[in-house]
Parts: structure tokens; C-alpha cells; sequence
């Protein structure tokens, strides 16, 4: 299986595999303060909520190094406003949230005034943060690997795989295993239209794994599952209510219902992390809206043409009852959600 390491943190820099430029370009964008990790998840160098919620843990660790000299006083401002900009950086993915609420859980309960102790405290969390979810990987994998059959044809939308996450992958770490385990699957990979995850990304993390696949447009998926192509659906998710309705790149909630016409299982694969315990119902979730560029523009050139008005929201929200089941590090999930959730 391919190593891919998406997320490294060392000699105080945290370095992003910037997936602005792949495929074509392999390099990492290097973080030397808050800030720059801040932009770096709101550009979409980082990108998956597992991975940004690991990079905005690192993130917090940068800003420590940054303002280490301040005044105590002056010095938890400091911090508290490097955590509120990286909160800030996207809204959807509540795992950026549950990352930088645990790292302030910490910053609490440490002697501001020994500063070394303090800030190798907090590394030592994020550390922590980043290895969890590597071994979170592995379980969700185990547990998805239960609903390939032999043989089976998967669809999977976005990326989802060790670019979205610190380890192997949520829906593509479950096709990693399949692989692995020798099930002979085939994969179908939507483009994932604006930013093309599914071409740019997913597709070559296939390619790197050397798993049967083939790249379609968006607009191919409904035919191969109303022909019988499809066997089952996996897809990830940036933010699960607890009553199962799950937000996720946009063009989600689309394929989940031509999965449901055609008696299609449709999976989610995600942490638990990633699951928001505060909120009832997918209409609680935050939907970012991104640039009107993503749209009208491709690598700087124009597209559309000047004047158009652009809607460009960068997900959608999958009401419960589209979804067979989410696979979780602690097993599957099945409906009904607003019972079996709670129970994890």
C-alpha cells in the first residue's frame, strides 16, 4: 500500500502536500505561523475534514511558537485570536472546530508562564490528533470492507482518501482495503465539479494504488446507476447531525437520490469526529459558498462570460433517509440515526 503523507510537522514548520497542484505538480506548502495554516485551509492546500482539523491542530502549535516571547497576558490574547482565525478558515467542516476546542481544552489546564512545557504540550496534542486519526483510518476501513462484496463496482464522489485525512482514508480508505484484501472491486470516480477533486485527487491516489478504476464526468454517474453499473456508494462527509442527515461536497445529495430510485446502497464513511453532537438536523449546518472564480474561471481563465451572477456552494446536505448506513471507527451506523448515533 502506497504511503501517502499528506500532513508532516517538523523543525517547527508544518508542511501541506498542496493539492492545488496536483496532479501535475507534487510539492508541500510550508507553514510557518497561524496564519499561513489558516490560509492554507481556506485556499484548499489542505482540504478533508480529518486534514484540516489535523493542520488547524499544527496550526495552533505555530501560533504558540509565534508569540512565545509576549507577555502572559498579551500571549493567551494572541493565542485566542489564532484560534478564532482558524476556526474561521472554512465553516462546514466541524472537525476544524473539535481540533482547535481541544487544543484550547488544553491550553487551559497548562502553566502559561513555563512557555517550552506549554508549547511542547500542545504539540504533543497535536501529535495526538494527527496519529488518532491514522488509526481511525484503519478501523473505518475494516468496518466498510464488510459491505464490498467480491467483485462489486464503486462509485465514490469527491476525494476522500490519505489527502483528505492524516492516514489512509474515510470512503477511500474503505477502497484501499478492498483492494488489498483482493475483492477484484472496480471504481468509478466522479470529476467533482468546481475544483475537479474527484479528477485531480482521487484519481491519482487510484492511480498511485494502482486500483481499476475509471474517471467520469458528474453528469455520467446517473446513467451507470440507472444501468446497473454501480454496486454501491461510498462518499465521505464534513458534518454529520445527529439525526444522520450529513453534509458533504456538493453533488452528493444528487447522486443519493438516483441511488434510492434504483435501490443503489449509499454509504457514508466517516469519524465519529466528524459527527456534530449539537446539532438535530442536516438544516443546522453552516453550507460555505466559495468564490464566483471556482465557476467562471479555470486556472485564470475566463469561462463564463463577464456579468453572470455565480451561485457556488461548495456542499450539500444528504437527508437521512437516503443513506443505508455510516461507517464509522466504531462500526456501522444504521437508521434509525437519531437512536443509533447517540449510542456512539
Amino acid at each position: 500500500m502506497v504511503v501517502i503523507e499528506s500532513i508532516i510537522f517538523e523543525n517547527n514548520t508544518l508542511k501541506l502536500i498542496d493539492q492545488r497542484k496536483l496532479p501535475v505538480t507534487f510539492e508541500y506548502f510550508k507553514c510557518k505561523t497561524a496564519k499561513d495554516t489558516a490560509l492554507a485551509i481556506s485556499d484548499m492546500v489542505v482540504r478533508g475534514a480529518p486534514a484540516i482539523g489535523a493542520a488547524a491542530a499544527y496550526g495552533v502549535v505555530l501560533a504558540g511558537l509565534e508569540y512565545k516571547d509576549l507577555e502572559d497576558k498579551t500571549f493567551l490574547a494572541a493565542m485566542d485570536n489564532a484560534c478564532d482565525n482558524l476556526k474561521s478558515a472554512r465553516p462546514t467542516a466541524v472537525n476544524l472546530m473539535w481540533a482547535i476546542d481541544r487544543l484550547k481544552e488544553k491550553m487551559k489546564k497548562l502553566d502559561v508562564k513555563d512557555r517550552s512545557t506549554y508549547i511542547e504540550a500542545l504539540l504533543k496534542e497535536a501529535r495526538s490528533i494527527q496519529d488518532e486519526d491514522v488509526e481511525t483510518n484503519k478501523r473505518m476501513a475494516q468496518y466498510g470492507n464488510e459491505v464490498i462484496k467480491h467483485g462489486m463496482t464503486i462509485l465514490t464522489h469527491c476525494n476522500t482518501g490519505a489527502l483528505a485525512t492524516a492516514g489512509i482514508g474515510t470512503a477511500l480508505g474503505v477502497i484501499r482495503e478492498a483492494h488489498k484484501t483482493g475483492k477484484n472491486i472496480f471504481v468509478y470516480a466522479d470529476e467533482t465539479r468546481p475544483r475537479l477533486q474527484g479528477a485531480r485527487l482521487t484519481a491519482w491516489e487510484l492511480v498511485q494504488e494502482g486500483i481499476p478504476a475509471k474517471l467520469i464526468a458528474d453528469s455520467v454517474a446517473a446513467t451507470l446507476i440507472r444501468d446497473g453499473i454501480i454496486d454501491v456508494i461510498l462518499v465521505g462527509a464534513d458534518r454529520i447531525a445527529t439525526n444522520g442527515d450529513s453534509a458533504n461536497k456538493i453533488g452528493t445529495f444528487m447522486l443519493s437520490v438516483i441511488a434510492e430510485k434504483y435501490n443503489v446502497p449509499f454509504y457514508i464513511v466517516a469519524p465519529t469526529t466528524t459527527i456534530d453532537f449539537d446539532i438535530s438536523s442536516g438544516q443546522d449546518i453552516e453550507i460555505e459558498e466559495r468564490s464566483a472564480e471556482e465557476i467562471t474561471h479555470y486556472k485564470g481563465v475566463r469561462i463564463a462570460p463577464k456579468g453572470i451572477d455565480v451561485y457556488n456552494p461548495a456542499f450539500d446536505v444528504t437527508p437521512n433517509e437516503f443513506i443505508t448506513g455510516i461507517i464509522t471507527e466504531r462500526g456501522i451506523v444504521y437508521p434509525p440515526y437519531h437512536v443509533n448515533i447517540l449510542k456512539l
